[in-house]
C-alpha cells in the first residue's frame, strides 16, 4: 500500500526548456508591469508637481542664476501655483512675498508699482527670484536662503552665529523654528522631485 501511494503522489516532470520559457514568460510579465507602473506613476507625479508658468520661471531664474526646479518648488511650496493666494501673515501671490519686502524690493529695480501687482504671476515670479537671488548670494547655498526667505535673514544670521545651530558660522546643521524647519525640509525635498521628474 505504501509504495502504490508513492506512485500515485509523482508527477511528471516539466523538461527544462519548459521550466526556462515559463521564468522567461513571467520575467517579461512583470517587467512589462514595472513598466507600466512606472510611466503611470511618473504622468500622475507631474500633474502633482506641474512647469506652470514655464517661460516666466525659465526668463528669471536665467537673470537671476537660480535653478529652475528649485524656483518651481519654491512656488508649489508658498502657494500650489494659486496666483490668488494669501497667507494668513498678508503674504500674496505665487511665491507669498509680503507687501513690505515688496516694497523694498522695488527699491533696487526703481519700479513703482501698486501692491495689488503681488497676484501677477510675472510679478510674484520677478521679485521672488530677486530676493532668492539677493539670499543665495548673501548666505551662499539654497537651504539657507529658503530658511532666511521664511523666517527673515536676522534670524538666519543670529543662528549661523550660534554653535549650536552651526559648526562653521555658514551652514545650519539645525533650525530652531520648527516651522521653518519644516519649510525648508519640504522645499529641498520638492526641488529634488522637479530635479528628477523635468531634469
Amino acid at each position: 500500500m505504501t509504495n502504490k501511494r508513492k506512485t500515485a503522489k509523482k508527477k511528471k516532470k516539466s523538461t527544462p526548456v519548459g521550466k526556462i520559457a515559463a521564468v522567461v514568460l513571467l520575467f517579461l510579465a512583470a517587467a512589462a508591469v514595472v513598466l507600466l507602473l512606472n510611466r503611470g506613476s511618473s504622468s500622475f507625479q507631474k500633474s502633482l508637481y506641474p512647469l506652470k508658468y514655464e517661460k516666466t520661471v525659465k526668463t528669471y531664474c536665467r537673470m537671476n542664476n537660480l535653478e529652475e526646479p528649485f524656483v518651481f518648488a519654491v512656488i508649489k511650496c508658498e502657494s500650489d501655483f494659486e496666483s490668488e493666494a494669501v497667507s494668513s501673515a498678508g503674504a500674496k501671490g505665487l511665491m507669498q512675498l509680503m507687501p513690505d519686502t515688496f516694497t523694498w524690493l522695488k527699491t533696487k529695480t526703481g519700479e513703482e508699482l501698486p501692491q495689488e501687482k503681488l497676484f501677477e504671476p510675472e510679478v510674484s515670479i520677478k521679485y521672488g527670484c530677486l530676493l532668492y537671488s539677493m539670499f543665495i548670494e548673501q548666505f551662499g547655498s539654497e537651504r539657507e536662503a529658503v530658511a532666511a526667505y521664511h523666517a527673515g535673514p536676522n534670524n538666519v544670521k543670529k543662528w549661523l552665529k550660534d554653535e549650536r545651530y552651526s559648526s562653521d558660522g555658514k551652514t545650519l546643521s539645525d533650525i530652531p523654528f520648527s516651522s521653518t524647519k519644516y519649510y525648508v525640509d519640504r522645499v529641498m525635498k520638492t526641488k529634488e522631485i522637479y530635479q528628477k521628474l523635468y531634469y
